[in-house]
């Protein structure tokens, strides 16, 4: 499944390694291959775009909305959409305790 015509999202490109953590040396390693290496690295390596903000949407420029209604937004289009791997929606909280938990996360990075 793709997105709607003229829309625009934020996000990262993003390899885990087997353990979950992020793997950039992976990302940069894939991204450096051509031909048939590419195509070796990529079914090794599954890249996946983690999106965490709606830019435009049916040719509208959603930057001046606030952070809530682009939210709401980009879940609808991923909903909508039925968009699943390769795309992730980042997950988003307001939660205090979760936000202290997040920064506290050993996972990201290794």
């Amino acid at each position: 499944m793709q997105l709607p015509e003229v829309a625009a999202l934020d996000g990262e490109l993003i390899i885990w390694d087997a353990a979950g953590c992020l793997a950039f040396e992976r990302l940069q390693n894939r991204l450096a291959r051509r031909g048939a290496g590419a195509t070796r690295a990529a079914d090794e390596w599954s890249a996946y775009f983690v999106a965490f903000d709606l830019l435009r949407l049916s040719g509208t420029d959603t930057t001046s909305w606030p952070y809530r209604r682009r939210m709401a937004a980009l879940k609808s289009v991923f909903a909508a959409r039925r968009l699943s791997a390769p795309w992730a929606l980042c997950p988003s909280t307001t939660e205090a305790d979760i936000v202290r938990k997040w920064l506290t996360w050993a996972g990201a990075g290794g």
